[in-house]
């Protein structure tokens, strides 16, 4: 992880770990759509977060497994997801 990196809003940074954002929304066919998006953008990358859905809430955990934490595609996906809003 690059200490320069800098996140999107409400993105967070856990245990030097991973990246992490809670959405919420008004409905679940609302947070379910969103999903959706979020799946698309990661099949593009070839970068899979984890993906936790609620009724009108959805939390994204991203990290990079075969480095057992963050690298630049975590933070990239991070900027992806909050432009396909």
């Amino acid at each position: 992880m690059n200490e320069n990196e800098s996140l999107p809003p409400g993105w967070r940074i856990v245990e030097a770990h991973h990246l992490e954002k809670e959405y919420t929304f008004p409905n679940f066919a609302e947070a379910l759509a969103f999903v959706n998006r979020v799946g698309a953008i990661a099949e593009e990358m070839d970068h899979h977060p984890d993906v936790y859905l609620a009724w009108g809430k959805v939390r994204i955990q991203t990290w990079t497994h075969v480095a057992n934490g963050l690298t630049q595609k975590d933070f990239v996906l991070a900027d992806r997801i909050e432009l396909r809003l």
